[in-house]
């Protein structure tokens, strides 16, 4: 497997992993990223807008990750081909890796310093609360628990696809 490859494709994963949650968040009204809020933050959003379902077992928030599952496996497997993997484990490996990569910098620059500094990123109603975005704790374990755990699926669907078209 070529690193420098791999390398390249974690940059620009980054950043079309950050364009498409700018095209998201552009919809301010949008259900599909509330439940990626803090519980505090989803309260206080919903005495001013109609409540909805935020459950992990919601319609909308399964459609949701259902949606992001297939398009991280269509992604990742082409970032794993290109990077020359052609075996399971490689493709696995490729894609489990890059999952991580972006669940850290996802975590660690969007939620913690992008999203908790920048007024424009918060939630209609709850641009005052300063404190309920700095939440790094609630960010983290998101990434802990279901992100690892959540990335091991596109990773295996990577690794088995990898082994059909090679």
């Amino acid at each position: 497997m070529s690193i420098p490859v791999l390398t390249m494709e974690a940059l620009i994963f980054a950043a079309l992993f950050t364009a498409i949650l700018f095209s998201l968040l552009g919809k301010k009204e949008s259900a599909a990223s509330i439940h990626n809020y803090p519980p505090d933050i989803q309260e206080e959003y919903f005495k001013t807008h109609p409540r909805q379902d935020v459950s992990s077992r919601s319609k909308k928030v399964i459609l949701t990750k259902s949606l992001g599952l297939l398009m991280f496996t269509a992604i990742l497997t082409a970032c794993a081909y290109f990077a020359e993997a052609r075996t399971f484990w490689q493709g696995f490996g490729a894609a489990f890796g890059l999952m991580v990569w972006i669940g850290c910098y996802d975590t660690f620059f969007l939620d913690w310093v992008l999203f908790a500094n920048m007024k424009c990123f918060r939630l209609p109603g709850t641009e005052h609360m300063d404190r309920a975005y700095h939440q790094k704790w609630f960010h983290l374990k998101g990434l802990l628990f279901p992100g690892i755990v959540f990335a091991l699926i596109p990773a295996a669907l990577v690794g088995w696809i990898i082994t059909l078209i090679v």
